[in-house]
């Protein structure tokens, strides 16, 4: 009877009824999605592999959560890079104190490989975090038994101290089994000095170079006095390998009885004795290089592949205490400003433009590097990274920095153009960047004539760009930032080619 009905009412009202019939297939559908959903958010809440205590999730760019989720091949190497950074610099930085509690970080889902005991290789699914963090942030899984709280490298990863933080990020690296130009590796301690008036600065350089551990490689110390209105001088001494003491764990270097030591401070000691190269007269310090707190550019591989270049800054603003002695006459330096960074890579036939100056407040920090396939070209990825005195403050990616070569120094060439100013300027959102500087003062290097940096021999005689510059300068900084402005200027070094 009701099937009757149902048909003989469909003949007589074709219409009403098919438009019924669609009204209620739609609201079961909606039904249906709506507790498919809902059953889906009870499932993801009570997943293992999405609970993590908290009220914000930071998650790796790019990364679905259903990878993360099932685990896909998709997702078995999404990573944050520089976690350590993003940790210290940015979620758990003095900034964002007055709106984050706490921040833990943590690591799920991912794929290893454990050798068993007959030999045989499992793969396993493993995580990792902080107790105390996770604790914190209240995602910790309940204790069945024993103790589950942080060791001595959770608290190093969390709350380093000064030293700590020195070692872990500006120790020396052994360069990778499957690079070119072996011969070409190099690493260095770098440290500039400029004097209180600003009329005198010092280059300083402990470098490590060659095959190194197993081929033709060695040590050599390279200082620059600069003197405005006058030539620089330059001093150099090479030092053997068996005299050159580095390590893959800490910032600690020796060469002969030269040497870089972070103190329990976390300061540079740095002491040496070097002769000029042409004629008489040499150079000894004892300086104590002090790095501002939170003034620091993470460990980072700028150019991979075959001819890797990579770049930690420590000493991002950092002031100077001591003594600098030139052919016996000694100056002392109190609280002037002072600069660190530490470079490694493969250099031969490398270019970069570089600088980091003071502005007010603020520091900056901007480069690119080139490799040797490209060292004609100008679209290398430049970034510009700004500090304060609460740390990591913004970073931008200006598309390119313009030279107005409105200077001129004599070379063994001839006259050469060089830069008198320079401009980067970026806008990243309602963020804005406008830097210009203004050059005091400019030294070109010919890399032709050996320099460790770029090669020697028929190669550094075809390189496009042979000159290196270095130059002295005031840099203005304007732009907003979060809706605020920020402006300064002070004094910084550059460096670029011809």
């Amino acid at each position: 009877m009701t099937w009757r009905l149902a048909l003989r009412n469909l003949l007589f009202r074709p219409w009403r009824t098919v438009l019924l019939l669609a009204g209620y297939g739609l609201g079961v559908a909606v039904m249906v999605v709506l507790l498919a959903v809902g059953d889906a958010m009870i499932a993801q809440a009570s997943d293992e592999k999405l609970v993590g205590g908290g009220t914000l999730t930071v998650l790796p760019e790019g990364l679905d959560v259903e990878v993360m989720k099932t685990g896909g091949v998709g997702g078995m190497f999404f990573s944050i890079a520089n976690a350590r950074f993003v940790f210290h610099q940015l979620l758990a930085s003095p900034r964002l104190a007055d709106d984050v509690r706490a921040v833990a970080p943590q690591i799920e889902g991912k794929l290893l490989y454990v050798t068993l005991a007959d030999g045989r290789e499992v793969p396993v699914r493993a995580g990792g975090e902080l107790p105390s963090a996770t604790r914190a942030v209240g995602g910790a899984a309940p204790l069945a038994a024993g103790t589950w709280s942080d060791d001595d490298g959770d608290r190093r990863w969390r709350r380093p101290s000064d030293r700590e933080l020195r070692h872990d990020l500006d120790h020396f690296h052994l360069p990778p089994a499957d690079i070119a130009r072996r011969e070409s590796w190099g690493e260095w301690h770098y440290f500039n000095v400029l004097w209180p008036d600003a009329s005198k600065w010092a280059f300083i350089t402990f470098l490590v170079g060659g095959d190194v551990p197993r081929g033709e490689w060695g040590g050599q110390l390279l200082v620059t006095l600069h003197e405005r209105g006058r030539p620089a001088r330059r001093f150099s001494r090479g030092v053997a390998s068996d005299r050159v003491r580095f390590s893959t764990h800490d910032a600690d270097l020796a060469l002969d009885d030269a040497r870089v030591t972070v103190d329990d401070a976390g300061r540079y000691r740095i002491r040496a004795s070097v002769p000029a190269e042409a004629g008489a007269g040499r150079v000894s310090f004892d300086l104590v290089v002090s790095p501002a707190p939170r003034a620091w550019f993470p460990g980072a591989t700028l150019v991979a592949g075959a001819s890797p270049s990579g770049y930690a800054v420590l000493g991002l603003r950092a002031r100077a205490d001591g003594t600098v002695c030139v052919d016996a006459r000694c100056e002392a330096l109190d609280g002037v400003q002072g600069y660190h960074d530490h470079n490694w890579g493969t250099w031969q036939g490398v270019t970069w433009d570089w600088g980091a100056s003071r502005a007010g407040a603020y520091t900056l920090l901007y480069g690119r590097v080139r490799p040797p396939d490209d060292a004609r070209g100008g679209d290398a990825p430049l970034f510009a990274y700004l500090v304060d005195s609460l740390g990591y403050r913004a970073v931008f990616r200006p598309r390119t920095i313009s030279y107005e070569d409105g200077r001129t120094v004599a070379t063994a060439d001839g006259p050469l153009r060089v830069p008198a100013r320079a401009r980067l300027r970026d806008v990243r959102g309602s963020d804005t960047l406008d830097v210009v500087i203004d050059v005091d003062d400019a030294t070109a290097t010919d890399t032709r004539a050996g320099l460790v940096e770029r090669g020697e021999g028929a190669y550094a005689r075809r390189l496009a760009t042979p000159w290196f510059l270095q130059l002295q300068g005031r840099l203005t900084l304007r732009g907003r930032i979060g809706g605020r402005p920020v402006a300064g200027t002070g004094h910084g070094f550059f460096e670029t080619y011809r």
